[in-house]
């Protein structure tokens, strides 16, 4: 039985888009295309349209291995991040393979037929079409595109003014000359405040704790040096293997020393806002470096606004709000005319896609991941998920090069199946990713559960990953290989499949 594709990539964001190139390099006898659920790529960068919406990542590691950042700026901003993004999918032919409006629901494998059925919602009347593939990957990220978390604020339905999420901003939205209080101090919050700060009468970062906040430039010199010397592509390599190494250096330095990590973290705090601020409260978090992600604020962008007056952070809870502001359990109250709820992303697993093989659910909370990328028992799958500790697109890239490898073996050997399985009673179960942010512990439950030790072990080491994923052996004690005719002949039946499971060499 025929598949209508080789491969089927579901999303074409930045990680799509990248799954797409390195598919028709690597593998260019396969066929595939790019389902993607909205009118347009680019994923993230086109869905948040938040003022001053920007990477909290250098764009050397955010961007992709194979195609040199060449802007100014190393923290860009949305619109360039975007505009990058598709640039690259017109440029090698990718945008060609995209399918609009196609929302993936559903994915059935049946190992009779070695294959993927794929349901499909096109367009807004939601008409269900079927596609067919060998292989799945899931590029479609890890949060609900449709609404982002908001707390269950008391009186909100008081409140007089307009309220918006970030991922909901809307360009009718007008601050300008206006009170605006944002709820939140992570990523989103940060960027928020001093972006609004240039036009509002006054913006307010109203925190329950405070998060770490690093000040950085937003261009770099070493790259700008290296551009002006050497090839485009040489020095964006070279410049992209500066900023990873320095990264995993001040990574582990977070995990080795944390409290001297806190005293450099808080130290560049007290100098941006001066000896008279109260960093203790307001920036000083109660958890180590790194237990969450660190806040980027290029050029110290929040730290200029707070000193000038135009923007002022709170650490307090909400109370109640009322028709002009919010009421604070310390009884202030915050006058405001409009407010932001940057509490947080609502996290869902592999897009919210039902999955089933050979007619059973698969509850993947159940399941166990496989290198960072496939899932115990569920053959022909595997899922960009990016570093929380790194830039997205670096472990991303390494999982679209295994992918490859895995379908360049899979062929090279007469192989039909591929299915990760956990047999091993030594090994336990670990949370997904060991971090204590709001919106991964409200959400981990649902996700995957990592193992003790390799394959298993997701261990955030880009170095680690390179040897693994792009020069590792493809056969190990938890992998399992099928020809379609043994996998064809082993269905309906009571007995066992004999197992190819090539051996660690």
């Amino acid at each position: 039985m025929s598949a209508d594709f080789d491969v089927l990539i579901v999303g074409a964001g930045l990680s799509g888009i990248g799954a797409g190139y390195h598919l028709q390099t690597n593998c260019p006898d396969r066929s595939y295309a790019i389902l993607e659920g909205r009118d347009c790529i680019g994923g993230t960068w086109d869905l948040f349209r938040y003022p001053g919406i920007r990477s909290d990542s250098d764009m050397y590691t955010l961007g992709y291995s194979f195609r040199p950042w060449t802007e100014a700026k190393a923290i860009a901003d949305g619109a360039s991040i975007l505009n990058y993004v598709r640039e690259t999918a017109s440029l090698y032919g990718i945008d060609k393979k995209i399918r609009f409006n196609s929302r993936v629901v559903r994915a059935d494998w049946s190992s009779a037929d070695s294959q993927w059925t794929v349901e499909i919602e096109r367009g807004p009347e939601k008409a269900i079409e079927r596609l067919t593939c060998n292989f799945l990957f899931m590029c479609s990220g890890y949060y609900k595109y449709e609404h982002g978390y908001t707390p269950d604020f008391p009186g909100l339905a008081d409140f007089a003014g307009r309220v918006v999420h970030p991922q909901q901003w809307t360009d009718d939205i007008d601050y300008k000359g206006k009170k605006v209080v944002v709820i939140g101090s992570g990523a989103t919050a940060v960027t928020l405040v001093p972006e609004m700060a240039k036009t509002a009468d006054h913006v307010t970062m109203l925190q329950r704790s405070p998060t770490y906040v690093v000040a950085r430039p937003d261009k770099d010199k070493v790259a700008d040096w290296l551009r002006a010397r050497l090839p485009a592509k040489l020095a964006y390599g070279i410049t992209r293997w500066k900023n990873v190494l320095f990264g995993m250096y001040f990574y582990r330095l977070c995990k080795r020393d944390p409290e001297r990590v806190k005293n450099l973290i808080l130290g560049g705090v007290r100098h941006a806002l001066g000896p008279d601020y109260d960093i203790a409260t307001h920036f000083t978090p109660r958890y180590k470096p790194w237990d969450q992600r660190l806040c980027l604020v290029p050029n110290g962008d929040l730290f200029e606004s707070l000193r000038s007056g135009k923007s002022s952070v709170v650490t307090d809870q909400i109370e109640t709000f009322t028709p002009g502001g919010i009421k604070l359990k310390s009884g202030q109250v915050l006058d405001a005319d409009v407010v932001v709820t940057a509490t947080g992303l609502d996290l869902q697993v592999l897009g919210g896609l039902a999955l089933s093989v050979d007619g059973a659910p698969v509850d993947l909370s159940k399941t166990m991941n496989y290198k960072g990328l496939m899932y115990s028992g569920v053959p022909n799958l595997a899922a960009a998920f990016g570093y929380t500790n790194a830039s997205w697109t670096l472990k991303c890239d390494l999982t679209c090069e295994y992918v490859c490898r895995t379908l360049n073996y899979m062929k090279a050997n007469n192989y039909a199946q591929c299915t990760p399985r956990q047999n091993d009673p030594t090994v336990t179960e670990m949370p997904w990713v060991d971090f204590s942010s709001g919106y991964v512990q409200r959400a981990v439950e649902k996700f995957p559960k990592q193992g003790s030790r390799r394959p298993w072990r997701l261990y955030q080491n880009y170095a680690l990953d390179i040897v693994s994923l792009k020069f590792g052996s493809m056969t190990d004690e938890a992998i399992e290989y099928l020809p379609r005719r043994q996998a064809t002949a082993s269905v309906g039946s009571d007995a066992k499949p004999a197992r190819r499971v090539a051996q660690t060499r």
